[in-house]
């Protein structure tokens, strides 16, 4: 197996530093007299603390609740640009936390944090768009929400926080659906999911919730075929499913946990009108060994196929890809912190401090899981292809495969990951869940060349014939572009297929103490030429993830939309790029501004609904 070694850049030094309590949604428009000015080595100078300031409180500003709600649509105004006449009809939808402390002195982490879904709706013949903007209404936002008063009270925990004020020992109350993470628009239908449990449908136009829709009950499914089911089970396994046993009354009678998880990310194979989602067993987060189910639905939601996976490792997958044939994961291997088991089920500590990063191998396990029964000969899938780096994988672009005239195949997947050593599930996005505050410093520190934090990276497997691998390859996606990235995105026609352009969501490295998060430029790849192209906001402003909005049948034929947060003015904008013009001059057509009093937080994912198509 050949490997092609990392080219990345060399990171500066990161001194340590503390900022005061966020006390104040303002902005302050002086130097605070309790904040330390030294260091270990140094004594940093006026211009350099400023500057820590700002970053500080322009991070605090992307993670402020809103509490306000939209009742009808409201019309944006242009403030630059405008709507081009051939901008398609459709709505954006986007979701992400919206409530991160309620009216007791809670504070929650952004995962744990209500889901807030944003729909921005094009009219390109008016030249109009009009924005709403609800909570979802899971069993939990209705608990914890008093729609009378307006006050919230958080009651359940989350996975990745904990409660001030709440009975520590044996405190239950953990899992409650956010439906935070992702939407999904499939057959006129459109639902908010989660990591955790089963997605929630809305009604597209109010936003109003209609309910939990239980997409994977098991009670509609087919058979899973037996090819793909262990051929033998071994002592160990015994023993697992000895433990499983245990464990699953636990996971699902106390902690109310669903059998199966649902992941909030899913696939499209536009050439077969089929919608690909993936669920895992709860337990498995507590076992070493993984189970992996996938779903193949038709434009009814009928389930076509369902497949069962269980592989002896344990893994944390967040995101995966498809080709015609195969259905791959980037394993995250994780492990059992039984210390932190004990805390976070005594609800001293959250959950996620039973689980902690697994650093023991070098390489990262690749599985490439039969899609088709019927061709599942000659590899076998439960071993997995070594990638030779350590890489925790977030988020996957795309993924395409080849087969030469002698039956060789050629498999390439597009992704965004970062070091082991720079991923910590106690300090993602900074949140720090003993003081209840979110830390920028906490996605920022320099933590040295092995411990990087997100880039785009591309996998290059070689199959022989009979499914042998013969080389494994992992490269910058493009070797001139350093900059921390994560939020890949492609026109979704081309899904798992060979892709000429992606997109995504980078940072400039302009603000020295914010170089690595959050984002603040669009950069364009082009992986034919090997060329980018980039757009920046501006100072003291930040974006979230692109979306792609086909217009033409040519791949980048069409346009960029993007959250712009603007947190010196704490407004947020919609920005319309055309993507064929991404490093030009003109490549924005429009900006349109929210209300100030509608600002909304940072969002995750979201996706484009033509009014034209179902999916």
């Amino acid at each position: 197996m050949q490997a092609k070694a990392l080219n990345f850049l060399p990171f500066k030094p990161w001194p340590s530093f503390k900022l005061p309590p966020v006390r104040s949604v303002s902005f302050p428009d002086r130097v605070p007299q309790d904040i330390s000015t030294s260091t270990p080595s140094q004594q940093l100078s006026i211009s350099s603390q400023d500057e820590k300031i700002s970053a500080y409180w322009d991070y605090q500003f992307l993670f402020m609740s809103q509490r306000s709600e939209t009742d009808n649509p409201i019309n944006l105004r242009i403030v630059e640009g405008s709507i081009p006449s051939d901008f398609p009809q459709g709505t954006y939808y986007l979701t992400g936390p919206g409530m991160f402390k309620d009216d007791h002195g809670s504070s929650v982490h952004p995962f744990d944090g209500h889901g807030y879904l944003r729909a921005f709706t094009f009219d390109g013949a008016k030249g109009e768009v009009t924005f709403m903007a609800k909570y979802v209404k899971t069993t939990a936002q209705v608990k914890e929400h008093d729609r009378d008063t307006g006050k919230w009270g958080f009651n359940h925990r989350g996975s990745f926080s904990t409660l001030k004020n709440k009975r520590k020992f044996g405190d239950t109350t953990v899992m409650k659906n956010v439906a935070n993470t992702n939407v999904l628009r499939w057959n006129d239908r459109l639902f908010c999911l989660w990591e955790g449990g089963p997605p929630h449908e809305i009604q597209s136009m109010s936003l109003d919730t209609i309910g939990e829709f239980d997409l994977i009950n098991d009670s509609d499914c087919l058979p899973m075929p037996s090819t793909n089911v262990r051929d033998t089970v071994d002592g160990g396994e015994i023993i697992l499913d000895l433990v499983s046993s245990i464990v699953k009354p636990i996971l699902y009678g106390v902690f109310k946990m669903p059998a199966k998880r649902l992941l909030a990310h899913y696939k499209i194979d536009a050439s077969r009108n089929t919608l690909l989602m993936l669920a895992c067993n709860a337990e498995d987060l507590l076992l070493p060994r993984s189970t992996f189910t996938f779903y193949e639905f038709d434009s009814n939601f009928k389930i076509q196929q369902k497949q069962e996976f269980r592989i002896p490792e344990h893994l944390m997958v967040h995101d995966w890809a498809f080709t015609d044939s195969h259905y791959i994961l980037f394993g995250n291997r994780i492990k059992l912190d039984i210390l932190g088991a004990m805390s976070a089920i005594g609800g001293y500590t959250p959950m996620v401090s039973a689980l902690s990063v697994n650093h023991s191998n070098s390489t990262s396990p690749i599985y490439l899981l039969p899609r088709l029964p019927e061709r599942a000969q000659g590899r076998d899938w439960k071993v997995p292809i070594e990638a030779p780096l350590q890489m925790w994988m977030l988020h996957m672009g795309n993924a395409s495969e080849e087969r030469d005239h002698k039956g060789n195949k050629q498999i390439q997947i597009q992704a965004s990951g970062c070091s082991y050593k720079w991923f910590n599930f106690q300090k993602m996005f900074g949140y720090d869940w003993q003081s209840g505050k979110v830390d920028p410093w906490g996605m920022n520190e320099d933590k040295g060349e092995n411990k990087l934090s997100s880039r785009l990276i591309k996998v290059s497997i070689e199959l022989d014939a009979i499914g042998n691998c013969e080389k494994c390859c992992v490269s910058n996606l493009n070797d001139e572009w350093k900059q921390a990235t994560d939020f890949p995105v492609i026109n979704q026609e081309f899904g798992g297929s060979n892709n000429t352009y992606m997109y995504a969501a980078a940072t400039s490295g302009v603000r020295q103490d914010l170089p690595y998060f959050p984002f603040d430029t669009v950069v364009k790849f082009n992986n034919v030429n090997n060329s980018i192209q980039t757009w920046s906001v501006g100072s003291r402003r930040f974006i979230g993830e692109p979306m792609f909005v086909s217009k033409g049948s040519a791949e980048d034929d069409g346009y960029i939309l993007v959250v712009e947060y603007a947190v010196s003015e704490q407004k947020s904008y919609l920005v319309i790029l055309d993507a064929k013009r991404i490093g030009e001059t003109n490549a924005m057509v429009a900006r349109l501004e929210v209300p100030k009093y509608l600002n909304f937080p940072l969002g995750f994912h979201g996706v484009w609904a033509s009014k034209n198509s179902k999916t």
